[in-house]
């Protein structure tokens, strides 16, 4: 039997209505795509907009160069960002020593020791610490790990950088073993197999073959790591104290970049004053600093990724 004219016409306005919708897809897919990036750029020019307002109360070479943060101050407001600076630096120089070692080594131990079925179970709870709110890790640095410091060395003050530096050092730790894990896991199995005919023991071949090899992704899940212990919030808040001080000592009251964007955000100041407009200051510091480090996970990543 032919088809009929009524049946021409509907297949062509269902080809018809075919191809709009392949045309329209693409578009839609876009728009989606886009909502990140008109996100990260509305954040961008906010904090640059408010930042340029903060400077035309504030000296650029006060801020940057000072080593007084005083905003709260009766007689002089002082802003010199360092003292915030070194408390970050402070809190994250002790959460790098405390999950940079215990993360890769969970990591080749996962990858190089651990059955498929240990695997399975240890993976897993590991992953559950990235997923306890941060302000429980707060408290838990505050009521537990401050105290239990305070045991073996009683100069440690109830608001310090170690209690808050080693529990962020501990919430980092399965972003390192997970990522450094993947990195290793990677690494063709003959190689593995070829050092192991040559003689080298298990351990060897994990420190010696399998490290350098995936030393690109371990190097990056670090990077990522400490961008991410820079930009925590709550556990220094709350463990880590409200008072600014550019020195080295770990074991007084410390204020974190982002700890003072907490504090001022309470309440403390009024809408349009120079201390609100410092928030965004601070918060576009901060913005830089990540942004360093995620630019360096990335160059390390691909300048040393080896190509199987």
């Amino acid at each position: 039997m032919g088809t009929s004219v009524q049946d021409l016409i509907a297949q062509s306005k269902g080809k018809k209505n075919k191809r709009f919708i392949e045309k329209l897809i693409p578009v839609i897919l876009f728009l989606i795509a886009s909502v990140s990036v008109l996100t990260t750029i509305g954040i961008i020019m906010t904090l640059i907009v408010e930042t340029i307002t903060f400077f035309t109360k504030v000296s650029v070479t006060d801020f940057l160069f000072g080593t007084t943060w005083l905003p709260f101050s009766n007689k002089q407001e002082l802003y010199g960002i360092w003292p915030l600076i070194v408390g970050t630096l402070k809190v994250t120089l002790i959460a790098v020593i405390v999950a940079v070692p215990i993360g890769i080594s969970a990591a080749i131990y996962l990858s190089e020791y651990a059955s498929e079925r240990v695997r399975r179970i240890i993976k897993p709870i590991l992953e559950v610490l990235a997923g306890i709110p941060t302000i429980v890790y707060g408290f838990f640095a505050l009521t537990f790990v401050t105290p239990l410091l305070q045991t073996f060395f009683p100069e440690v003050k109830i608001f310090n950088a170690i209690s808050p530096g080693i529990v962020v050092g501990i919430m980092i730790i399965p972003m390192i073993a997970s990522l450094s894990e993947d990195a290793m896991s990677s690494v063709p199995k003959h190689i593995r197999e070829g050092a192991l005919a040559l003689g080298s023991t298990k351990f060897e071949v994990a420190i010696k073959v399998i490290l350098p090899a995936a030393v690109s992704g371990i190097v990056a899940s670090v990077v990522l790591a400490v961008s991410r212990a820079i930009g925590e919030t709550m556990i220094v808040s709350l463990a880590g104290g409200s008072t600014p001080k550019f020195d080295g000592t770990f074991t007084d009251s410390i204020q974190t970049m982002t700890a003072y964007i907490v504090q001022v955000s309470k309440g403390d100041a009024g809408y349009g004053t120079t201390i609100y407009y410092s928030i965004y200051a601070v918060g576009f510091t901060l913005f830089i600093f990540t942004m360093l480090m995620n630019i360096l996970a990335q160059y390390v990543s691909k300048r040393f990724r080896e190509e199987y």
